[in-house]
């Protein structure tokens, strides 16, 4: 059995264990520094925070050894005696100077956080640890903490924590942690917040959300979104595993796909309505073909197998200076896939994760922006729905023959179901539409180069077809 961890110094507990986690954005990086700059007691039960469990959210910025900051959300919870069905989540021993020895548990996987959390959003105390920054919250529907409520952390997730609370119950709800923190608002939360607000029946039902703030680099204070909820959308599917099991199956995904188009359209069509927009001049279309150029670039400087596709692409990207009528820029999804959308028997299609590109600042995720990067990414991802069971077969194999129709079939008929529904017909953005579905396979190219290299023949052979596409 490893030895427990000890420590009289938290940032000496935490920081082997943050850079551990999914989460921890600079993998691979050692930390120069930890230092709290903010944090939240929290208040399981109506208890006063000195009972058996000490529940406290620590906001930390971890230092590299360049200087840059990156703060983090790690709740976690004290314990004087271990709870044997936590071991999985001990951290190890804080030596309190005052307190003595105390358990260290990472707080989503214990139940006195997840309870004190749900109590929270529904209007329970939060108080400022040691002299630092509170929290506000901001409630939309009155949840009551379930009294024995089993809660799931789900497994896999990059950039954030969500835990599923109650699943089986009347009224679940899934809480999703920021890790990551920026100063500001979070689209998460805005967007479907406002879609909702607008009877948008296309996104979950929001339950809340926690804001919080921490001393900024300069010291002042700043604030952003802590956490959001919203109802668990129990018996449904994700969009992925639905597409991969019609491509196993050899069935057709064309109604799946045509439904998937419209409901795209009626979330685009309300965020223009209800968010601000910004017409497409010149000016931004020559900035857009420069980042798109510079992108290509950096995508060629990192996979060499992309170097005879150069010439072609910049000429793609370039061509984006000169569209005519683009549709205006407005409020998108950012990160939009088939892994980012539920099935719901009573519902259908609901998206989710409306948080944007994760490595983008804050605030740029919230500017307006082209609904058919949307679009583009929903049509990559059908390709590696289809295309990922038979990588590594030759092209003229039939099984990939297969695969490729299959993808470009559904990528039709999102089209035409975008279309359909009202929004901006795709026919016309052709230019556009190649640029940002290629920029997208050159990028794909570079992670998997650097993450999953027998997955490259994937976006390289995508690449292939949109760069000899003019």
């Amino acid at each position: 059995m490893t030895e427990l961890r000890r420590a009289g110094a938290m940032a000496e507990l935490l920081g082997p264990w943050l850079t551990r986690q999914r989460w921890f954005a600079a993998k691979g990086t050692a930390l120069a520094g930890l230092d709290r700059v903010g944090g939240l007691l929290l208040h399981d039960d109506g208890s006063d925070g000195d009972g058996d469990v000490v529940v406290l959210v620590h906001l930390v910025a971890a230092v590299a050894a360049d200087g840059a900051r990156t703060v983090y959300q790690v709740p976690l919870t004290y314990r004087r005696s271990a709870d044997p069905t936590l071991s999985g989540a001990m951290i190890g021993v804080f030596e309190h100077p005052d307190h003595g020895e105390l358990l260290v548990y990472d707080g989503v996987h214990d139940p006195a956080f997840v309870h004190a959390l749900v109590g929270l959003l529904n209007g329970g105390r939060a108080g400022a640890d040691e002299g630092l920054t509170g929290g506000a919250v901001g409630v939309m529907q009155r949840v009551e903490p379930p009294p024995d409520g089993p809660a799931t952390v789900l497994a896999g997730e990059q950039s954030n924590t969500s835990i599923i609370v109650d699943a089986a119950g009347p009224d679940p709800m899934i809480i999703k942690l920021f890790r990551v923190l920026q100063p500001g608002s979070n689209p998460d939360v805005v967007v479907q917040t406002r879609l909702a607000a607008a009877g948008c029946d296309r996104v979950p039902l929001p339950v809340g959300w926690i804001e919080g703030a921490w001393a900024g680099p300069g010291g002042g204070l700043v604030s952003g979104h802590l956490a959001y909820a919203c109802e668990f959308m129990a018996g449904s599917e994700d969009a992925w595993r639905v597409a991969c099991r019609a491509v196993e199956a050899g069935e057709a995904f064309d109604q799946q796909a045509h439904g998937l188009g419209v409901a795209t359209a009626q979330v685009h069509l309300l965020l223009a309505e209800t968010m601000p927009t910004r017409p497409a001049d010149p000016h931004l279309l020559a900035k857009l073909a420069d980042g798109l150029q510079a992108r290509v670039h950096w995508a060629v400087g990192l996979v060499p197998a992309l170097a005879p596709y150069r010439d072609a692409a910049l000429a793609a990207m370039d061509a984006v200076r000169t569209v005519a009528g683009a549709p205006d820029l407005q409020q998108v999804h950012g990160d939009y896939h088939l892994g980012q959308v539920l099935h719901s028997p009573t519902r259908g299609w609901v998206l989710l994760d409306f948080e944007g590109e994760p490595l983008r600042p804050l605030a740029e995720r919230l500017e307006p922006d082209l609904a058919l990067r949307d679009i583009a990414g929903m049509t990559r991802s059908f390709d590696y729905a289809a295309q990922h069971a038979v990588v590594g077969l030759p092209a003229d194999d039939p099984r990939r023959v297969a695969a490729t129709a299959w993808s470009q079939h559904a990528r039709g008929a999102f089209l035409a179901g975008y279309a359909d529904a009202g929004g901006h017909h795709t026919r016309a953005d052709a230019d556009l539409l190649r640029a940002l579905e290629l920029d997208k396979a050159m990028y794909e190219a570079v992670y998997e180069t650097l993450n999953r290299p027998t997955w490259l023949d994937i976006p390289m052979a995508a690449v292939h077809r949109l760069a000899s596409t003019g």
